[in-house]
């Protein structure tokens, strides 16, 4: 059974040419963090190697077991390392681990009848490691299928990304996602409304956030940074883009996720400017919204947003992070009109 959840559209891509062997040799698996490309391409390395024949995956087989519990010797998961603290370790996917796992690729499968390579965050692949992946694509071998997941295509080499078949995961209907957490994982009916909301159809992040408070602290926190940011002086939007730009250079995802988060914010700002109140993400922080809503124009919010899309694009094309980030502190529109107002509440 497939694991993966909302992505029917791959499944009725990938069901026939597993029936048929027509499987190609390498995947690219795009989406958002926490839509599910993990479980994907786990799915595929069981569906490859079940008990059962190619097909549908069992999930009860011992081939299937022991790729879900990680002990399968013919599938290997490579990417970024984090120690103990959650901190990354290792930013990079060197030229070391790729040629060390092409020539395992290069041996028979040892358990299995296929041997998987998942590359997690493809996007993080050094350029020297990138070019000896590619010349394994350019001749995979026999009995071998790469999957490659980012969550930043651009960032991949062009030549890579022309090499692989791209399967575009898609984000999760809102009313589809509330069913599911309420019938699957217990979730009350109005804290998976939320979740779903916030989640912006990523299962995965819902499901976490539901069981690991400290996601949600994490969230209010980098809220809070950011509302401290539009209240403060310039010394202090300089300082908090420093930070950025710090982990930025650590970690270059999380990074992206906190401009995603201001994008959504500011998104939201944009929905009440314009009488659209009930599309807003951040349903729990109606009241600061309403707040800074009301001391910007409509011009200020869209300008806003577009400087934050070409941040975006920017450190994508690999600007300088200091400069760009500097210069977004710079366009945040200041908080004159406002001075009576100190902190904004969250709603509840």
């Amino acid at each position: 059974m497939w694991l993966v959840h909302g992505q029917d559209h791959i499944l009725r891509q990938l069901e026939p040419a597993l029936r048929q062997g027509r499987l190609a040799h390498a995947y690219l698996l795009v989406g958002p963090p926490h839509v599910g490309k993990m479980t994907l391409a786990l799915d595929l390395a069981q569906a490859v190697n079940c008990a059962s024949g190619p097909g549908v995956p069992c999930g009860g087989c011992a081939q299937c077991v022991r790729i879900a519990t990680g002990h399968h010797a013919d599938v290997r998961v490579v990417g970024v390392a984090c120690g103990p603290d959650g901190e990354p370790t290792r930013t990079v996917i060197g030229i070391d681990d790729v040629k060390e796992v092409l020539h395992r690729t290069s041996l028979k499968p040892f358990e299995g009848v296929c041997s998987v390579v998942i590359f997690d965050g493809a996007e993080a692949m050094s350029e020297e490691a990138a070019n000896a992946l590619l010349k394994t694509l350019e001749e995979p071998p026999p009995q071998v299928v790469l999957l490659l997941l980012t969550a930043n295509e651009e960032a991949l080499l062009p030549t890579l990304r022309s090499r692989c078949l791209r399967l575009q995961l898609r984000s999760m209907a809102k009313d589809q996602m509330v069913e599911k957490l309420v019938a699957e994982h217990g979730t009350e009916p109005q804290q998976a409304e939320r979740l779903a909301r916030l989640s912006r159809g990523c299962l995965g992040w819902a499901i976490s956030a539901q069981g690991n408070p400290e996601v949600m602290a994490e969230r209010e926190a980098e809220l809070a940074r950011l509302q401290e940011a539009w209240e403060g002086r310039l010394e202090g939007r300089f300082s908090y883009g420093s930070q950025l730009a710090s982990l930025f250079f650590r970690d270059r995802e999380t990074a992206r996720q906190l401009l995603f988060l201001w994008l959504r914010w500011w998104r939201d700002l944009l929905l009440i400017k314009e009488g659209a109140e009930e599309y807003v993400h951040n349903t729990d922080r109606l009241t600061p919204l309403r707040l800074q809503a009301s001391v910007l124009t409509t011009g200020q919010v869209l300008g806003f947003l577009n400087r934050l899309l070409k941040t975006l694009d920017a450190l994508d094309r690999n600007a300088n992070p200091r400069l760009a980030l500097e210069v977004l502190m710079l366009d945040l529109p200041a908080r004159e009109a406002n001075t009576g107002l100190r902190a904004f509440p969250a709603s509840h």
